[in-house]
């Protein structure tokens, strides 16, 4: 495989610095899952679920600092809790206890420590029940455990067992150091501190009920992952056997500051936007998932830090959303994606068949919109549309993909509206054709507005997913332009903008005193901004089946499955990008 490394002799390994030593609690996610293993230790993600707040729980306790073990051929001094030693002296229990080993290429905080001279009990603490297996536990808790053992004896103790501690069900299982576990433990890290050089993903489990209460499901991905590897070139190829392993919405949703002259600031664990000595409101941190600042909002140092430890990305617009950038902490740690990035980009086929992905998923889209909500219905338009759409998957070069593009769009357009049975029937919502800076009528401003805030969350999403949102595909890079994150929105455009667009209208959300006209342009308002911005998230809300996967999920959800795809396909764990594309 591209990128391994094998080393050298045993499962020692040479090092210089503890960053180099493989965590034995990453030992017990390879035992458990590879791909898994992969995620969190060699690319640095992570995802919270309720089984990891109530992991986090249980070791809040050992967590609160930190201790040394005492001398192993020193006499124990004091007494702490008998109960949790087996030893027949008087135990001294230390907890939180660091421990690294250059020749085992180890480094692990140990939960809890129970010594008597020179022997010495790790005992584990685990969330949840004991299982119900001959062995009352699971191997990858008993090589983690055994592993614990070996660090111990590498600091002089002897240690022949451990203790597996069950939280939920309040058990104590005693796990002995075998011969045979010791072997286990030993082959694992060898093969763990070699797939820790690995830079291509390993492959995912297949229908596994260890995928079910994974927290990094979402991110893994693994029935998409093997779906996809079996799917031809062919949106409309379904996959009904899929699990979506996420929740169809995300808890966490934007917080938009509005207010001109406001400051975010941090207060506890929520934000509080003040103005003037006054509360406007709050929110808590764990319900955001991006801060909107527009125009003249200030955030301070405290709400910055806390935003960015918490990878909550700021998003900086202007009072009318132009999109002028972000801040946000380091997130991933890795630059795996985005090498593959600019591998594919030097790459004239691999550019041309993402771009035809592209094009045809945005093209779509647009001809099934006018389809399926004009009145009366443009069969001409249609037909010159699927004839065109039919030539995308034959274009030689980026260039006649563009114009194929523009050709759909101008038949698009020029029809959308029909799209528009507004309840006002003023003059201001005549729209013939799209134009922008600046936009000169009420349609084209609240497109204009809506592709800006499509745009700030394609750009979060590929950067999420560890993607330069400046080097793009399709889209050319160009200093000052998110590329990439414009190759990504294409097939939402018609998708959630038009949408939300069409929805504002025509149920009368926004009218045209939302609006300040000029004799050469037009933008909302504030009351118009806050009205489209209500339209525009509440399609994101909105679920849609998965034309590939058959599942259900939002289309903000969709946006990020199919940013993460995008970065899949890059590294080469699946075949082809398939652009998300509705019926």
């Amino acid at each position: 495989m591209a990128g391994e490394m094998e080393r050298p002799g045993s499962p020692a390994v040479e090092s210089e610095s503890d960053e180099d030593l493989l965590p034995v609690r990453m030992l017990n996610e390879f035992v458990y899952c590879p791909r898994l293993f992969h995620l969190m230790h060699v690319e640095g993600q992570w995802a919270d679920n309720v089984f990891t707040a109530e992991g986090n729980e249980v070791h809040r306790r050992v967590d609160r600092f930190d201790q040394l073990l005492p001398d192993p051929a020193a006499p124990p001094s004091r007494v702490d809790d008998p109960a949790d030693s087996d030893g027949d002296g008087p135990p001294e229990v230390r907890r939180s206890v660091s421990l690294s080993s250059i020749r085992l290429g180890l480094v692990a905080k140990l939960d809890l420590v129970s010594t008597s001279g020179d022997e010495a009990v790790p005992v584990d603490t685990k969330r949840g029940r004991a299982p119900k297996n001959a062995e009352r536990s699971w191997e990858p808790e008993r090589v983690q455990l055994m592993a614990q053992g070996l660090l111990l004896r590498e600091h002089g103790y002897q240690c022949d067992h451990g203790v597996l501690y069950y939280a939920g069900s309040k058990t104590r299982v005693d796990i002995p150091f075998t011969p045979e576990l010791e072997s286990r433990t030993l082959h694992y890290i060898g093969e763990a501190s070699r797939a820790a050089l690995r830079t291509s993903l390993p492959d995912p489990l297949e229908d596994s009920p260890k995928c079910n209460g994974c927290s990094l499901n979402g991110i893994c991905l693994p029935d998409e992952t093997l779906a996809l590897r079996d799917v031809p070139v062919d949106p409309v190829t379904r996959h009904s056997g899929v699990r979506r392993l996420y929740p169809t919405r995300d808890d966490a949703l934007p917080l938009y500051v509005q207010e001109q002259g406001a400051t975010v600031g941090k207060d506890g664990d929520r934000l509080a936007i003040r103005k003037d000595g006054e509360t406007l409101a709050h929110a808590r941190m764990k319900d955001i998932d991006q801060l909107v600042v527009c125009g003249g909002v200030n955030v301070t140092p405290a709400a910055v830090h806390a935003l960015c430890e918490a990878d909550i990305p700021i998003v900086h617009v202007s009072r009318g959303h132009w999109f002028y950038g972000f801040t946000m902490g380091f997130g991933l740690r890795n630059a795996f994606d985005r090498a593959a990035q600019f591998d594919a980009a030097r790459d004239p086929q691999r550019v041309l068949a993402f771009a035809r992905a592209v094009v045809r998923a945005k093209c779509a889209n647009q001809r099934t919109l006018l389809v399926r909500n004009a009145r009366p219905r443009p069969q001409e338009a249609a037909g010159r549309m699927a004839a065109l759409l039919r030539k995308i998957p034959h274009a030689r070069d980026p260039d006649e993909l563009l114009g194929l593009e523009g050709s759909i769009g101008a038949i698009y357009f020029r029809h959308f509206e029909a799209l528009l049975r507004p309840r006002d029937l003023e003059a201001a919502w005549a729209f013939d054709q799209r134009n922008r800076r600046p936009p000169r009528d009420p349609v084209n401003a609240l497109l204009s507005f809506g592709y800006a805030m499509l745009a700030k969350e394609c750009t979060v999403a590929v950067t999420a997913v560890g993607l330069d949102p400046w080097w793009g595909l399709f889209h050319r890079p160009r200093h000052g332009r998110p590329a990439l994150a414009l190759d990504l929105m294409e097939e939402f455009r018609p998708l959630i903008v038009d949408s939300a667009v069409v929805t504002a209208i025509n149920t009368g959300m926004v009218g045209p005193r939302d609006f300040v006209r000029t004799s050469r342009a037009c933008m909302l308002n504030a009351t118009g901004r806050k009205a489209m911005i209500r339209a525009y998230e509440a399609r994101l809300e909105q679920l849609v089946t998965h034309p590939v996967f058959e599942y259900r999920c939002s289309w903000r959800t969709v946006i990020r499955l199919q940013a993460r795809l995008l970065s899949r396909w890059l590294r080469g764990d699946v075949p082809a990008y398939i652009g998300m594309t509705t019926r």
